[in-house]
């Protein structure tokens, strides 16, 4: 499959995927990836696109905009697309994974988590204890639903599993579609749960056990050559950000609130991270 030499374009899909994220700590989304993306699969004479995925999950419309997004190039461009699972390729990781033409794990991967999740806090007790009162105003009876300094009400999170089950529903079609024939009927298979590399093979979630070397080679030639598609480096990570680096000598504010959203990113990826074990 392919002649000796061959080059095979290489993108790394790692973290959280969040909207936005920081400076400080870029998160996974679509504007993060999509130079890297179309640069690999814009590569002349590469017969594939190689994508690495390390990440727990997160936004489930970031997740499903980067599938699409391989989807689309590889239908324009012609190309397959081999995806490699490292860590973790966990509810929008997976979503995304599933954007391969094949999967290929690691036997201690952890792969699955299909399912929606909605966390956050309540505060109404601790600020009852401070004698602190909450004054909410709306125009628009829904403006404070799920308000973590009000009491929690049986209408709203009513409301929110609604939405949960539509998105989770978007989820499996996806997977379906993506997996076809190749799943396994399993009762837990859209339940959340998650399971190593060995056991996703069993299920159809993913194809192989290998490494992205390994495998590249023995599929299209022992010489073929490995290109890793990254963007030019910032002063504060892989992407530049003009607004905070054009102002460091002058404007305080700015570095303190790239650091402050830094630290609240950090905290929402370990989060995530900690829901695998990882």
């Amino acid at each position: 499959m392919g002649g000796d030499g061959v080059v095979i374009p290489v993108v790394k899909l790692s973290g959280a995927i969040m909207d936005g994220g920081s400076a400080l700590r870029p998160s996974l989304n679509l504007g993060s990836c999509a130079i890297r993306l179309q640069k690999a699969f814009e590569t002349k004479g590469a017969p594939a696109v190689a994508i690495v995925v390390n990440s727990p999950g997160g936004s489930p419309v970031q997740s499903r905009l980067i599938y699409r997004r391989i989807r689309d190039l590889a239908k324009e461009k012609d190309k397959k697309v081999h995806v490699f699972v490292e860590d973790a390729a966990a509810s929008g990781g997976y979503m995304i994974a599933c954007a391969g033409d094949d999967i290929t794990v690691d036997p201690s991967s952890i792969v699955g988590s299909i399912g929606v999740i909605s966390a956050s806090f309540g505060f109404v007790d601790a600020i009852e204890k401070i004698g602190v009162k909450r004054r909410v105003h709306t125009a628009g009876q829904n403006k404070s639903v799920m308000d973590p300094f009000l009491p929690e009400k049986k209408a709203d999170i009513d409301r929110l599993k609604k939405l949960q089950l539509e998105i989770h529903q978007v989820f499996i079609d996806l997977v379906k579609q993506a997996r076809g024939d190749r799943l396994v009927e399993d009762k837990d298979m859209f339940a959340g749960m998650f399971w190593t590399g060995e056991a996703s093979i069993k299920l159809g979630l993913a194809d192989a056990i290998g490494d992205l070397r390994s495998s590249l080679k023995q599929r299209y030639g022992k010489d073929t050559k490995i290109n890793l598609i990254e963007t030019k480096k910032g002063l504060f990570g892989n992407r530049p950000a003009p607004g905070i680096l054009n102002n460091l000598s002058l404007d305080g504010e700015a570095l303190s609130a790239g650091l402050s959203d830094g630290l609240m990113t950090a905290i929402e990826e370990k989060a995530l991270w900690g829901r695998l074990g990882l």
